[in-house]
């Protein structure tokens, strides 16, 4: 799905899920390659290494995306998930959320042998000093958008584009990287899974909920 595609279908479904006429998603999506900048200073633009020119060629767009963080980046063999999820009123607190959303990834890792732990001062999933899954979040009235980045297959190479998430000591990894061989449909259903204990959900058929004309 481009990320264009991405942000509306994201802000279409926050407002339907304010208004009570959906119930809490997880969307579990790959996008074409793309840079994503956050809301802190200048959203990360000064951590962009390649050159506009180098972006332009590679057809490697862009965006701001009002979720807090860094630069990250988007690609193929990255599964990016979206909570759509309403945290009012049993699950008003911003850092528990963030921790949950970590709790989710490190579980999904250690289901292949990976033994993947949180940083102090940092968000996301890191195996030692790299960093497999990214987060970002966005909250308006207790209900979220934006969320996690996990790299399952992802070319690590475009990371070399940024200083990815501002970390400059930091590398990145990816579970293909370090030995996973699980299928992308796979990894999602141990995602979905976690999410659905963390979070106290019950996974049912997500197209019937959103809807076609979502």
């Amino acid at each position: 799905m481009p990320y264009q595609e991405a942000l509306e279908l994201q802000k279409r479904l926050v407002e339907q899920r304010r208004a009570g006429t959906i119930g809490d998603l997880l969307l579990l999506v790959e996008h074409p390659s793309v840079l994503t900048l956050g809301v802190r200073g200048d959203g990360g633009r000064a951590h962009i290494l390649a050159s506009e020119g180098e972006l332009v060629s590679r057809h490697i767009d862009v965006f701001e995306t009002g979720r807090g963080g860094d630069i990250t980046y988007h690609g193929p063999g990255q599964i990016v998930g979206y909570p759509i999820i309403d945290l009012d009123p049993d699950r008003r607190d911003v850092h528990k959320y963030v921790r949950d959303l970590e709790e989710v990834l490190i579980r999904v890792a250690g289901d292949y042998g990976i033994e993947a732990g949180r940083v102090q001062g940092l968000t996301g999933a890191c195996v030692g000093d790299e960093k497999l899954a990214a987060i970002g979040v966005r909250i308006q009235r207790w209900v979220t958008s934006h969320g996690f980045a996990l790299n399952h297959t992802t070319d690590l190479s475009h990371f070399n584009l940024i200083v990815p998430c501002g970390i400059a000591d930091r590398g990145v990894t990816s579970l293909a990287a370090l030995g996973c061989t699980a299928s992308r449909a796979e990894v999602e259903t141990r995602i979905a899974a976690h999410f659905a204990t963390v979070f106290d959900r019950t996974v049912v058929d997500t197209l019937s909920a959103v809807g076609t004309d979502a």
